[in-house]
């Protein structure tokens, strides 16, 4: 009775609040919870006709067959490889922005910076591959015109793999580092600005501000960015992949990732089932890794982990 009391007490009393957080319940709980009875049918031979919790089961088939495809270790490295770079590049970039937005004396030049950082965040990347093509194209691109215009040799990086290991970092970075500063600014606005204050009378200079006062107390904020970024390692960025590079095969065993495998397969041959099982795997690498990142976090400072 009294734990029941309790709990009504606290409805009553922040009744505002639970009411705010309700529509953030439902979507996690329509859009994430829900759709996870699906996971069977990785391990069903899917029909229309039965449906996914009728359909015969098939064992580890469709996983056999993403692992037989030959691909699965090629999508795989390049899944990781691509997003160990985005994740290093965005906190890094992020927190460079946010440190020198945070520095600016002028608040008009702060705002105005903050906001034409933030814009790329709003543009689609169908419009970003618009750009993109209309800047690199190898016949009537601005950038090759440019060079031609210099006597300079044109560059065609939609048949060089070599280039995008660069193009597709930059492009993440310039779309999401306006974004991610806005966290780690918020961030440095929390430090105690006491801190900063006592510095200044000890003759501090602006580097060493941030050196000693600024960067290692945005250690516990890297760290869960770190954390949140590996939970989904596994997961590639869909629609910038998609829409820069599309299903151009010069391009594809250098920019080939799991999610984009998983749609050519599934709309060539329809094959709901291992389009689940490479879900499933996707799922299961990035639990793994991030359990074991943040088990060694919470061995190096407890405090910095997740949980």
């Amino acid at each position: 009775m009294r734990a029941n009391g309790g709990i009504i007490s606290e409805l009553k009393r922040n009744s505002v609040l639970y009411v705010m957080v309700v529509p953030v319940i439902l979507y996690f709980l329509v859009f994430c919870y829900l759709p996870m009875a699906g996971i069977v049918m990785a391990f069903k031979n899917f029909n229309y006709v039965q449906k996914i919790f009728r359909s015969p089961w098939n064992g580890f088939n469709n996983f056999r067959y993403f692992f037989v495809s030959g691909k699965a270790w090629l999508v795989t490295r390049n899944t990781f490889m691509y997003n160990l770079i985005f994740i290093a590049a965005y906190n890094f970039f992020s927190l460079v922005i946010a440190i020198f937005v945070a520095e600016m004396s002028g608040k008009l030049y702060k705002k105005s910076a903050q906001s034409f950082m933030f814009l790329p965040y709003f543009i689609s990347w169908v419009v970003t591959a618009a750009l993109m093509y209309n800047l690199f194209n190898y016949e009537f691109g601005i950038v090759n015109n440019i060079l031609k215009s210099l006597g300079k040799k044109s560059i065609d990086i939609y048949s060089n793999p070599k280039y995008w290991y660069f193009i597709l970092p930059a492009i993440y970075v310039w779309k999401w580092a306006g974004f991610g500063s806005v966290l780690y600014l918020a961030a440095i606005m929390g430090i105690d600005q006491e801190c900063y204050e006592a510095a200044k009378i000890d003759g501090a200079t602006v580097y060493q501000k941030i050196f000693f006062i600024t960067l290692p107390n945005l250690k516990p904020t890297l760290a869960i960015m770190i954390l949140l970024g590996l939970g989904r390692i596994a997961r590639g960025e869909f629609d910038m992949f998609y829409q820069l590079i599309g299903n151009n095969g010069l391009l594809m065993n250098s920019t080939d990732i799991i999610d984009t495998l998983v749609f050519r397969s599934l709309m060539g041959t329809l094959d709901f089932g291992m389009a689940s099982a490479a879900g499933a795997y996707q799922s299961v690498l990035c639990f793994v890794i991030l359990m074991l990142a943040n088990y060694t976090i919470k061995k190096m400072h407890r405090d910095y982990a997740l949980f």
